[in-house]
C-alpha cells in the first residue's frame, strides 16, 4: 500500500478539520460543554470534527475500521485501523486556553504506519511514515541531542479523574522538578509528544492515557529518533495506559519512574 499517497490525503483532511476548530474556537460558548465523565468534557466542535474525520478517512480507505474518542465510530479492522482524537485538549479549548490539536494515526497488520499531530493554532502539521522519518510542516525534525537530564525539559499531564495513584505521581513529578530544568503541562498529549519529537522536550511521561491520545505522537517520536515505553520500560504502551517518550534521557526517565511506580 502506498502510505505516502494515503498521508497526503490524509493530510489535507486534518487541514481542513484543524481550519473548523479554530473558526469556533472564535466563537465557542462555554454555555455549551458536554460532561462524559468527572473532569471529562466534550463538545459539539470535538464531535463534529470527529464525523468530518471519519467521513473523509473513510474515503480514503474505505476497508479501515476506526478506534475513535468520540464513538462515531467503532467498527474494527484485521489489517487497517484508523487511531483518531478530533480534538485533543478539549479542556483548553473550552476554556480558551489555545493548545489543542488534532491526532491522527493509521495500523496496519498492529503496527503504526502513519501518524498526523495538528497543532492547530500554530498551524503546525507534524507527520511521520513508518520507516520515513518524521517531519512538521514538511521539514525533517529529530529529537533532542541532550544525554544529560539535568540539562532536560520534561513535560507530563496531571490526574484529572483518577486519582488513586496520586502521592506516587507527586514523588515522580517531586523528583523531575528537581533534577531537570523543569517540568510543563500543556494539556494535551498529543502536542507533548509532537514537541518531543521535534526536540523542544527532551521526555514525557503520563498514565491513564488512552490510544487516540498518543498513537499518532508514538510514531513521531519513534522515527524522529526517540525511545518510547510504558513504565516498566516495556513495549505496553499504546494500549497500556503510560508512557514514556524521550530522547537519549528515557533510560534515566524510566528508571525514577519505575522506583516510584512499582516500590
Amino acid at each position: 500500500m502506498n502510505f505516502k499517497k494515503v498521508a497526503e490525503q490524509a493530510e489535507s483532511l486534518v487541514l481542513r478539520a484543524g481550519d473548523f476548530i479554530r473558526r469556533e474556537s472564535e466563537v465557542f460558548d462555554q454555555q455549551r460543554v458536554e460532561k462524559k465523565g468527572f473532569n471529562d468534557l466534550v463538545s459539539y466542535v470535538d464531535k463534529s470534527a470527529e464525523q468530518m474525520l471519519v467521513d473523509g478517512l473513510r474515503n480514503i480507505l474505505p476497508e479501515a475500521g476506526f478506534i475513535a474518542e468520540e464513538g462515531t465510530a467503532s467498527n474494527n479492522s484485521e489489517d487497517l485501523l484508523w487511531i483518531i482524537d478530533p480534538l485533543d485538549g478539549t479542556t483548553n479549548f473550552t476554556h480558551g486556553l489555545p493548545v489543542f490539536s488534532i491526532s491522527v494515526a493509521l495500523m496496519h497488520m498492529n503496527q503504526l504506519v502513519l501518524g498526523i499531530v495538528y497543532e492547530v493554532n500554530r498551524k503546525e502539521m507534524f507527520m511521520a511514515i513508518r520507516g520515513e522519518g518524521a517531519t512538521c510542516n514538511g521539514r525533517r525534525i529529530s529529537v533532542s541531542p541532550k544525554a544529560d537530564l539535568q540539562d532536560s525539559l520534561i513535560a507530563t499531564g496531571f490526574p484529572y479523574y483518577d486519582f488513586k495513584r496520586t502521592d506516587t505521581y507527586l514523588e515522580i513529578l517531586k523528583a523531575f522538578m528537581q533534577g531537570t530544568h523543569g517540568v510543563r503541562r500543556l494539556g494535551s498529549a498529543a502536542v507533548d509528544l509532537a514537541y518531543v519529537a521535534c526536540g523542544r522536550f527532551e521526555g514525557f511521561y503520563e498514565y491513564n492515557l488512552n490510544a487516540w491520545d498518543v498513537a499518532a505522537g508514538i510514531l513521531l517520536v519513534k522515527e524522529a529518533g526517540g525511545e518510547v515505553s510504558d513504565f516498566s520500560g516495556g513495549d505496553d504502551y499504546l494500549f497500556g495506559r503510560e508512557i514514556i517518550a524521550a530522547c537519549e534521557v528515557h533510560s534515566a526517565m524510566q528508571s525514577i519512574i519505575a522506583d516510584q511506580w512499582f516500590d
